[in-house]
C-alpha cells in the first residue's frame, strides 16, 4: 500500500513538473512570436513614416528574420504540446519508466542560432552595399 501511494505521489509530482514545463514553453514561444511580429510592425512603421530602411534588401532581410522568429515559436509550441501529451500518457501507465527523448530546447536553440547567423549575414551584406 505504501509503495503504491509513493508511486502515485511521484507521478503527481512529475505531472506537475510537466505542466510547469509546458507553461515555460508557452512563455518562450509567445515571446518568439511576439518578437517576430513586433519586429515586422516596427519595420512597417519606419517605412510608412518615410524613415530609414531604404531599398528592398533591408526590408526583406528584416522580414525574413521576423518570419523566422514566428515560425520557430509556432513549431516549438506544437512540439512542446505534443511532448507534454506524450509525457502525460506515459505517466498514466503502471509500468512508467523514464526514457531519454530528443531535447526540444536544443532544437529551438539551433533554430535561433540559424536565424541569428542569417541576420548577421544580412547585416554584413547590407554593410558592404553601403
Amino acid at each position: 500500500m505504501t509503495a503504491n501511494l509513493t508511486n502515485e505521489l511521484a507521478k503527481e509530482r512529475n505531472r506537475a513538473a510537466a505542466e510547469r514545463t509546458l507553461m515555460a514553453w508557452i512563455r518562450t514561444c509567445l515571446s518568439l512570436i511576439s518578437f517576430g511580429f513586433g519586429l515586422d510592425k516596427i519595420v512597417g512603421a519606419i517605412r510608412s513614416s518615410g524613415g530609414g530602411l531604404r531599398g528592398g534588401h533591408a526590408e526583406w532581410s528584416v522580414r525574413l528574420v521576423a518570419m523566422g522568429f514566428v515560425i520557430t515559436g509556432i513549431l516549438a509550441m506544437g512540439a512542446a504540446t505534443r511532448q507534454h501529451h506524450r509525457d502525460l500518457r506515459r505517466l498514466l501507465r503502471d509500468d512508467f519508466t523514464y526514457c531519454q527523448e530528443r531535447s526540444l530546447a536544443t532544437a529551438t536553440a539551433v533554430a535561433l542560432t540559424v536565424i541569428g547567423v542569417f541576420a548577421l549575414l544580412m547585416l554584413a551584406i547590407g554593410a558592404f552595399k553601403n
